[in-house]
């Protein structure tokens, strides 16, 4: 089969051997894969490596081949990929043996993948292959940051500083939907459009003074992905005993903040990091129940890897951006 690796230091589309399916292992044979940050970042963690690793978290496609000890699943069933490996049930962190799909299991970007059948979840009928492939890590890290960790409620105000990442998206759409009010930031006028579009009630941009723009606003927590770059701004907004929520770092990882000003207003700093399966099948249905439609903004094909990972990589997407595999 056909499958982008990273071997050798690059990143490349070659024929790759699709083992046989274990006795609780499905074959998918992928329809459509999803790209996200973590794809960039791998090949520099792998640097030095030698073996051919397929990329990849997040799919959507059919069942073509069951092990022989398989039972909840047949051929022909449409399902997603759950790139949360080994992590069934919700608890407070991740087990010790939890990984993401992608590395070091071998990953979406192919036109098959052998995985267990606990990793697979029910396509969402009503969404499209590429609109199905867009929702596993993204909605999975947004949903438990949002609700497991911070426990957003009907009525209150969350920030979300950046709106046009793939988990960002996610997140506006699940505050709205529960009866939230959301305020956002862009420095892209197209992208500050779009998020409004999308039912941001307040759309700032990121080069404003937001203690000024927002001095008539209640926060009640924030939820930044940003690390550095947005880190101390982002607290300063922040009602006294307001809740902050941190899920990842895509500027620097290390910030440092004023200790006494943070436990003189008795903040509480949340950290989150993808989900488990559970929170995964809370996610696709509230999807289900508000009828919410991923945001994708650009498909190519599994021939334009290498043009999606740079398009991904300028940072100019709203939304998801997809492989379509076939």
């Amino acid at each position: 089969m056909r499958a982008l690796v990273h071997e050798n230091d690059s990143l490349q589309i070659k024929e790759v051997e699709l083992q046989e399916p274990g006795g609780s292992e499905v074959v998918v044979k992928l329809k459509a894969a999803g790209l996200n940050r973590r794809d960039l970042m791998i090949p520099n963690r792998r640097k030095g490596a030698n073996d051919a690793l397929i990329l990849g978290s997040d799919g959507a496609g059919i069942v073509e081949k069951i092990g022989k000890s398989v039972t909840d699943v047949q051929v022909g069933d449409e399902v997603i990929i759950n790139p949360a490996l080994r992590w069934v049930r919700n608890s407070e962190a991740p087990p010790i043996e939890f990984d993401i799909l992608g590395m070091p299991d071998h990953g979406t970007f192919a036109e098959k993948i052998v995985i267990s059948e606990d990793q697979i979840e029910p396509k969402p009928t009503y969404m499209s292959w590429e609109e199905a492939a867009a929702f596993p890590l993204a909605a999975l890290t947004g949903y438990r940051a949002m609700f497991t960790k911070g426990q957003l409620q009907k009525g209150e105000t969350v920030f979300i500083p950046g709106a046009g990442g793939g988990v960002a998206t996610y997140l506006i759409a699940f505050a709205k939907n529960i009866g939230a009010r959301v305020i956002t930031t862009s420095r892209s006028e197209t992208k500050r459009e779009k998020a409004a579009e999308l039912g941001a009630d307040v759309v700032i941009d990121t080069a404003d003074d937001w203690k000024e723009r927002l001095s008539n606003e209640t926060i009640d927590m924030v939820i930044d992905s940003n690390g550095k770059a947005t880190f101390e701004r982002s607290l300063a907004i922040l009602k006294k005993g307001g809740r902050f929520v941190t899920f990842g770092a895509t500027t620097e990882d290390v910030v440092a903040f004023d200790l006494r000003a943070f436990f003189y207003g008795q903040y509480k700093l949340i950290g989150s990091t993808m989900g488990c399966r559970e929170e995964l099948i809370a996610a696709l249905e509230h999807a289900e129940a508000y009828q919410l439609h991923p945001v994708v903004d650009r498909i190519f094909s599994l021939d334009q890897s290498l043009d999606a990972f740079n398009y991904l990589n300028e940072g100019q997407q709203f939304g998801k951006v997809i492989i379509r595999i076939s």
